[in-house]
């Protein structure tokens, strides 16, 4: 059902400490409701028990955050993202309570890349930073393509990356006002 490249992932998402991740385009996998995961898996797909496969493990994936020693998430997610529409405005409304709820969660920060802040150090796409529970493992940026995904090791691109991202989380509204963002949002659904 997965591609290989694909399958990789998913292990160090389940080996990882930290997750940090900006998303441009749509919720981050980890944080979305099964209706959202099915309307966004459905778009490029006509088998309605693959999509319905894919959403139960999409689903599953958010159980790393609720597992005992689960890894911190860190989502950076454009105001694009959220406003998009999917699945209409029940689906919307629902999907952005959801993230409220996340945002609660001790290990889970949320910020919101309003587009008042204008252009930003991550302007150029989404991405995700993987920290490993094994301090012997590097961490990895992931990328992902229509058809693949690049996998960046190196130290000197993993620490780029970190940066890009210091200065993001920097420049937006801190996680304290992520909750109020999310629900002035959904009231314009």
């Amino acid at each position: 059902m997965l591609p290989s490249w694909f399958e990789l992932y998913l292990g160090m998402e389940q080996a990882s400490s930290a997750i940090r991740t900006y998303e441009c385009q749509f919720v981050p996998g980890l944080l979305q409701t099964p209706d959202y995961a099915r309307g966004l898996i459905g778009l490029g797909r006509d088998d309605e028990n693959e999509v319905e496969r894919r959403v139960e493990l999409r689903m599953r994936r958010g159980d790393v955050l609720r597992r005992p020693e689960a890894p911190t998430l860190w989502a950076v997610i454009d105001e694009a993202a959220l406003r998009r529409p999917l699945g209409g405005p029940a689906l919307g409304q629902a999907q952005l309570t959801h993230l409220i709820e996340q945002a609660q969660r001790p290990n889970v920060q949320i910020q919101i890349a309003p587009f008042a802040c204008g252009a930003h150090p991550a302007a150029s796409g989404s991405f995700t930073i993987l920290e490993m529970a094994n301090p012997d493992l590097s961490g990895v940026v992931y990328m992902e393509q229509l058809t693949s995904a690049v996998y960046l090791d190196r130290r000197i691109d993993v620490d780029h990356y970190q940066v890009v991202m210091g200065r993001l989380v920097a420049q937006l509204p801190p996680p304290e006002h992520t909750a109020e963002i999310l629900a002035s949002i959904r009231g314009q659904f």
